[in-house]
C-alpha cells in the first residue's frame, strides 16, 4: 500500500540528529524538527531544520525517560511560525524499543496542546532507536494520532522506515532483485523527467520493477525520427503526433493496468509539472537540455527527492574530408539532497544555461558569442543511439537499486557520479567528497512561494484562494 503520509530528513541534517540523540551514555536525549510540506494532496514533511536540546539543559536523562525545559518548544515556535512549518518532536530509544511508549504518550498529551494552542494544525512526535530508524506520529488539534506511513532519508544510501515494520535490524531489509525488493517499491512512487531516448528506457525498468505509480513528465509529441530510439513509440502513435507520455502511459496500462502510469504533458518548466513531480519518492531526469535539468536540480532540493541523472553524447572530430567518432560516452550522477547538485558538478552552470537560453531564443547572438570565445558550442548527438541509451538508462536504474538496495563492495558514498567511455572501454566513478558543494537556499523549501523560489512558476491568484 503506497503511504499516504512521509516524513523525509535530508542526510546531513539525519547524521546530526542521530549524533545528537545518541552521544554514548545510554541515556535519552532530544532534539526538534522543523518541517515544511510539499504541495498538492500527498501529506510530506521535510524536515528543513533542528533545534537540538543540549543534553546538560535537561532536568532529568534516563535510559527511558527525559524531562527538558520549555523554552525549547517556545524557540521553535518562534522559528516555524512565519512560515508555517509543522514541529516534529523526536528523543531517542537507546533501549531499542521501536514503538511509542506510554510515557511518551503522555508527554506529547502534556506538550502538544501548547503548539496547537501557538499556531498549526499538524504536529508531531518522532523516536529514534539506535539502529538509526525513526517511527513518527502526527497530531491533529484535536489530539487525534496516526502513525507517518513512512520516514526517509536519502544519503549515499536510501533508507526507508515504514509504520508497519515490527523490525528495524538490517537484516529485514529487502535484498536487491528480490521479489521482497519488488514489494517495497510497489509502494513507491517514481518521476521520469523527460520520455524520450533514456527516458523510455528508464520508465519501462520502473514500471516492471513494480513501482506503484510511475509518473510521466513530458511535453513533446512522437515524430517519425522517434521511432528508432523511443520505447513502446509506434507508427500510427507518430502518424498522429500522439504525446509520449500518453503512448507510453498507454504501453504500461497494457502489461501493469491502469492507474499505474500517470501522464503529464508538460514541460518541466511547469507548475504543472513541477507539482507532479513533488508528489513521488525518487526522481529521474533524461533531459537534453541544461533548463530542465536545473528545475530537476532545484526540484530535488526544495522537496528533499532523491535525483538520478543521465545523459549520453557522442563527440565527433575532423577525419579529414570527414568526421569521425571521438567517442561514445554516458554520465549518470545520483543527486542526494543537501548533497552537490548537478549546478555543482559542473552539469549546469549559469553561462551554459544562458548559452542554451541565446541558442533557442535569439541564435544570431549566441553565434556572435560563440564567435567571441564566451560559450562553448554544444555538441551534437548522433540518432541512432538506442544501444547507447539502454547501456546509459540501465545503470541509471542499477543506480538507484544500489543505493536503495546496497550490494556494492565499497560504500556507495564513492559513486556519486558514473562515466563511461565505449570507445576507450573504460569507466570510472567520482566519490560525493570530490565536489564542492555551495549553499543551497532552496533545500526543504517546500511548498513555499514561488515554488523553487522561481517567480515564474507562482501560484495564481485562484489558487491561493483555494
Amino acid at each position: 500500500m503506497k503511504p499516504t503520509s512521509t516524513l523525509t530528513l535530508p542526510a546531513s541534517l539525519y547524521a546530526k540528529v542521530r549524533d545528537h540523540l545518541f552521544p554514548g551514555d545510554g541515556l535519552e536525549a532530544a532534539a526538534i524538527l522543523l518541517c515544511s510540506r510539499v504541495p498538492g494532496p500527498r501529506l510530506r514533511l521535510l524536515a528543513r531544520e533542528a533545534i537540538f536540546v543540549p543534553h546538560d539543559a535537561c532536568s532529568h536523562r534516563a535510559p527511558d525517560a527525559i524531562t527538558w525545559p520549555g523554552e525549547f518548544v517556545e524557540h521553535a515556535i518562534d522559528q516555524a511560525e512565519m512560515d508555517g512549518l509543522a514541529i516534529i518532536l523526536i528523543h531517542s530509544h537507546p533501549g531499542g524499543l521501536f514503538d511509542f511508549s506510554d510515557a511518551d504518550d503522555a508527554s506529547d498529551a502534556a506538550v502538544l496542546p501548547s503548539l496547537f494552542h501557538a499556531f498549526g494544525e499538524l504536529h508531531g512526535s518522532a523516536i529514534m532507536v539506535p539502529g538509526g530508524a525513526i517511527r513518527a506520529r502526527l497530531y491533529t488539534p484535536s489530539m487525534d494520532n496516526q502513525l507517518v506511513d513512512l520516514v526517509s532519508v536519502a544519503g549515499d544510501d536510501i533508507q526507508y522506515w515504514w509504520s508497519d515494520l515490527t523490525s528495524v535490524t538490517p537484516s529485514r531489509r529487502p535484498v536487491a532483485f528480490t521479489s521482497d525488493m519488488t514489494a517495497e517499491v510497489g509502494r513507491l512512487t517514481a518521476g521520469v523527467i523527460g520520455v524520450s531516448g533514456t527516458g523510455s528506457i528508464v520508465a519501462e525498468q520502473l514500471a516492471r520493477l513494480g513501482f506503484a505509480n510511475v509518473t510521466l513528465i513530458d511535453f513533446d509529441h512522437l515524430e517519425h525520427k522517434n521511432l528508432n530510439r523511443i520505447l513502446n513509440s509506434t507508427i500510427e502513435g507518430a502518424n498522429r503526433k500522439q504525446l509520449k507520455v500518453n503512448a507510453f502511459a498507454a504501453a504500461i496500462a497494457s502489461y501493469r493496468g491502469e492507474g499505474v502510469a500517470y501522464a503529464v504533458p508538460a514541460s518541466v518548466v511547469t507548475r504543472e509539472a513541477v507539482l507532479a513531480a513533488s508528489q513521488c519518492d525518487v526522481l529521474f531526469c533524461c533531459v537534453d537540455t541544461l533548463e530542465a535539468r536545473h528545475i530537476a536540480d532545484l526540484i530535488c532540493s526544495a522537496f528533499l527527492l532523491p535525483l538520478f541523472d543521465v545523459g549520453v553524447v557522442i563527440p565527433t572530430r575532423s577525419a579529414g574530408m570527414t568526421r569521425a567518432i571521438g567517442d561514445v560516452c554516458g554520465r549518470i550522477d545520483y543527486v542526494q539532497p543537501g548533497g552537490s547538485t548537478l549546478q555543482d558538478r559542473g552539469v549546469y552552470s549559469p553561462v551554459s544555461l544562458r548559452a542554451e537560453y541565446l541558442r533557442n531564443a535569439a541564435p544570431e547572438a549566441h553565434r556572435e558569442e560563440q564567435k567571441a570565445g564566451y560559450l562553448q558550442g554544444m555538441v551534437d548527438e548522433a540518432p541512432a543511439v538506442i544501444a547507447l541509451n539502454m547501456r546509459a538508462a540501465s545503470a541509471c536504474v542499477m543506480e538507484f537499486i544500489a543505493r536503495a538496495y546496497p550490494f556494492r563492495l565499497e560504500a556507495n558514498r564513492f559513486y556519486a557520479r558514473t562515466q563511461f567511455s565505449l570507445a576507450a572501454c573504460e569507466e570510472e566513478y567520482i566519490a560525493e567528497d570530490v565536489f564542492a558543494k555551495m549553499p543551497n537556499p532552496v533545500l526543504g523549501r517546500g511548498s513555499k512561494e514561488p515554488l523553487l523560489g522561481l517567480p515564474a512558476l507562482k501560484a495564481l491568484v485562484h489558487e491561493v484562494a483555494q
